[in-house]
């Protein structure tokens, strides 16, 4: 694992009118800070900043000669307040209603000023930390060359809100609040049909359904390495992005968005749908030139930007190449 660091931001005020001072916790890949172009990475509901590397969640696309290649670019990964990745006991939230999704977008954009970082080559995200993404750029309309929000909306829907309802009440009223929360999202990061090919219906034995094994494994898998605090504030920050709340509406906001927007859709994700991305990038384009949008096809919902790599980087090296294109042609150029 890359060394923490740290950044304390003093009297920071949440849109709850809660005064904070927390210490932000994140790690750097790839070159050094001001050396090269900047890749914020984002991370989703219970990963952290330990993207590359030994353990590392996104070591399929980012590494040395990878689609992001740490060779090119500087890595930075924020960790989310109370994800409890910094064993901070002053960073666990137990008043975890009084933070939105905005709130950790401010606390980042307050470390990237603290960091004396003017601008952001790309800010990449999957699921919640695609949401932050939105809300950063929506924060800071001139601080990203690319924003690349992946299997995500800019704002929380009906649905997501409910489930997001649902996964609060388990977390406060199971008696193995980790365990049953986390198998009821990983129904919701699959499709029946990826169930079905994974599974079959087959049996581990007698009692027990392989589906219903694989269930519980990642239920305790999470109870083994997370908090309840932490998971009841992820929740909460993926059931609160809206880039519109007290603001005008999204054609307004996001228009003023000077970064070229990439969005990556999954065809079967059934927690952030495809409709609603498609729908943003038709009515977005209307306003704005430089928005595109790609879509992953997969059988395996809304977790496909974890399994389908190749896909995924097919998407991403042509903006990802451009650097490297730059720096041929300065060489060729003092050849």
């Amino acid at each position: 694992m890359a060394h923490l660091h740290y950044i304390t931001l003093t009297n920071y005020v949440t849109e709850s009118g809660k005064t904070i001072t927390p210490k932000l916790s994140y790690q750097t890949f790839g070159k050094a800070l001001h050396s090269a172009p900047i890749i914020l990475v984002n991370h989703a509901l219970t990963g952290n900043s330990n993207v590359v590397g030994e353990d590392g969640w996104w070591n399929d696309i980012i590494g040395d000669d990878k689609c992001i290649n740490t060779n090119d670019y500087t890595i930075l990964a924020f960790n989310i307040l109370g994800n409890g990745y910094d064993n901070i006991a002053d960073n666990c939230i137990e008043n975890y209603k009084d933070f939105t999704a905005r709130d950790i977008a401010k606390l980042f954009a307050l470390a990237i000023e603290q960091l004396e970082i003017e601008n952001l080559f790309a800010v990449i995200g999957g699921s919640v930390g695609g949401g932050i993404a939105w809300e950063l750029a929506a924060l800071k309309p001139r601080l990203i060359q690319h924003l690349i929000p992946i299997a995500t909306d800019w704002k929380s829907t009906d649905w997501v809100i409910a489930n997001c309802h649902i996964q609060d009440a388990i977390l406060n009223n199971s008696t193995q609040p980790l365990v049953d929360a986390r198998m009821h999202a990983m129904t919701l990061y699959r499709t029946p049909e990826s169930l079905t090919q994974k599974f079959d219906r087959t049996k581990k034995n007698d009692a027990l359904y392989n589906i219903e094994s694989w269930l519980s494994y990642h239920g305790n898998a999470l109870d083994n390495r997370f908090q309840v605090a932490a998971y009841k504030l992820m929740n909460q920050i993926l059931r609160t992005i809206d880039i519109t709340r007290n603001r005008t509406d999204f054609l307004e906001v996001a228009s003023k968005i000077e970064s070229d927007i990439h969005i990556i859709t999954i065809n079967s994700d059934l927690f952030f749908k495809a409709d609603e991305n498609w729908n943003t990038y038709v009515d977005l384009k209307a306003v704005k030139d430089n928005v595109h949008i790609h879509e992953i096809k997969s059988v395996h919902g809304h977790d496909a930007f974890l399994i389908e790599f190749d896909q995924l980087a097919r998407f991403l090296k042509p903006i990802f190449s451009t650097v490297l294109k730059s720096n041929e042609k300065l060489e060729q150029h003092v050849a």
